[in-house]
């Protein structure tokens, strides 16, 4: 799947996991195809490491923190930010599913 409104950043912690950050600034126009995208990766997430979203520190897997807003311009700006944190083998399974490298 090739990502177009998200471009994450990649924070890796000292076992091995870490948290890939991403933030799509849309119009109304690109709203649900920037949901869409956000929906592909958390389908992936949930369906890959099926029952195992928990926080971390809990013996998780994987967890994702899921922000939108809009700016009161006219017409408005919608901003996403997506913040999915992982153990190791989903940082690794995540990045290779989306073709991404730790230097991302």
């Amino acid at each position: 799947m090739s990502l177009q409104f998200l471009n994450f950043d990649f924070s890796e912690d000292p076992e091995g996991g870490g948290t890939f950050d991403a933030m799509a600034s849309v119009r109304s126009a690109q709203l649900a195809a920037a949901r869409a995208e956000i929906a592909e990766v958390l389908d992936w997430a949930e369906t890959a490491f099926a029952g195992q979203r928990a926080p971390l520190d809990e013996g998780g897997e994987w967890d994702v923190d899921l922000q939108e807003h809009a700016d009161a311009a006219s017409p408005p700006w919608h901003v996403l930010t997506l913040s999915i944190s992982g153990s190791a083998a989903f940082c690794a399974a995540f990045m290779q599913r989306f073709g991404l490298d730790s230097d991302d």
